[in-house]
């Protein structure tokens, strides 16, 4: 798939048709990837490039802090210099603004098809802490299987706390550890343990047993929610 370039809608040539083609073969892929469930990086794009359009409609241009993931100085830059430009014509604003309200229009649907997706897998994500947990549980394990899947993954996570323009929220950074088979024997206590004496520096680190009743695409899909459903589960649990 080729990516949409963050100005995408500003950038080059302002032609409806043009832009209208580019827009319709990067939703074609989109929807392709979600046919197959298959969710990230795809959502995440989605929803950035809705926010830009839904930002630079409202007049506000595209702000650092509302995205510092995507845009560096230089990106904001660029776009405040070419709004400066384009805002003193009105034909090349117009245009603008048809591809804007077209952009929009087809990109809810799909972001409401991701959502779904979002929800139906979240809704078969089962959580469960393991054994006895600290006082502070935002730094340790989750094993994760996906489906009826024998091989399982084991990862080490650690909850953050970072500032956005108006609030506080959580963020979660995951390393792999390891694979598992599981068995009658290799269950999340046995797991658990088995990180005990591998690991000294945490005594009784908090471990979860993240699992789900249909299997879905590991690294798009059930990674990205289980990491999310997680830190919600231990933000309500803390």
């Amino acid at each position: 798939m080729k990516p949409l370039g963050v100005n995408w809608f500003i950038e080059g040539y302002i032609d409806f048709e043009h832009k209208k083609y580019l827009l319709l073969n990067y939703l074609q892929e989109i929807n392709r990837h979600f046919d197959k469930s298959k969710l990230y990086p795809n959502l995440a794009d989605l929803i950035f490039h809705y926010n830009n359009l839904v930002d630079f409609k409202k007049n506000k241009s595209l702000m650092q802090q509302a995205f510092p993931q995507r845009l560096t100085q230089a990106d904001i830059d660029a776009v405040k210099l070419t709004y400066q430009k384009i805002i003193q014509d009105d034909q090349s604003m117009q245009e603008i603004e048809m591809i804007i309200s077209y952009a929009m229009s087809k990109m809810n649907p799909a972001i409401q098809t991701g959502k779904e997706i979002y929800d139906f897998v979240e809704s078969h994500l089962n959580i469960n802490p393991v054994g006895i947990m600290p006082l502070m549980p935002f730094h340790g394990y989750f094993s994760l299987r996906n489906g009826k899947e024998r091989t399982g993954w084991i990862y080490e996570y650690q909850i953050t706390i970072f500032e956005g323009k108006d609030d506080k929220y959580r963020g979660i950074n995951v390393t792999f550890i390891d694979t598992y088979e599981h068995s009658i024997v290799n269950t999340p206590e046995a797991i658990k343990l088995n990180l005990l004496k591998r690991d000294k520096f945490m005594p009784n680190p908090a471990v979860y047993y993240v699992h789900s009743d249909i299997t879905f695409p590991l690294e798009q899909t059930l990674l990205p929610v289980a990491k999310r459903s997680l830190v919600k589960y231990i933000s309500k649990a803390a």
